[in-house]
């Protein structure tokens, strides 16, 4: 199993969702976060003067997934969240040992 990150721009969110539940992934964790990248923040002006906001409001995904459907959910992600400007975000992907549901008390695959 995977646990896919992706650190996206607010305004794409529902594009990316849309995808997603396209294929059949609806389970997500959804944060509204701030960071930085390479974009090193906007520079704004405000009456006359001028400020640089260096932490920009980013969506942050949070998906867990069963190997098979990696790909899939990955290239989902970047189809939604595509514009071709900087900014667009980042995926991460980690691997994920055991999911367990509480409710059910099923363990691996089953409970994904």
């Amino acid at each position: 199993m995977k646990r896919i990150v992706a650190i996206i721009r607010p305004e794409k969110f529902e594009d990316v969702k849309r995808e997603l539940i396209e294929v059949g992934c609806e389970g997500m964790t959804v944060s509204e976060v701030k960071g930085r990248g390479s974009q090193k923040g906007i520079r704004e002006s405000y009456r006359g003067s001028n400020f640089c906001i260096d932490l920009i409001p980013k969506t942050r995904i949070e998906i867990v997934v069963n190997d098979d459907r990696l790909d899939l959910i990955v290239d989902k992600i970047i189809e939604g969240a595509y514009t071709g400007n900087i900014g667009d975000g980042k995926i991460f992907i980690q691997s994920v040992d055991n999911v367990i549901r509480i409710r059910t008390n099923e363990h691996g695959d089953e409970a994904v």
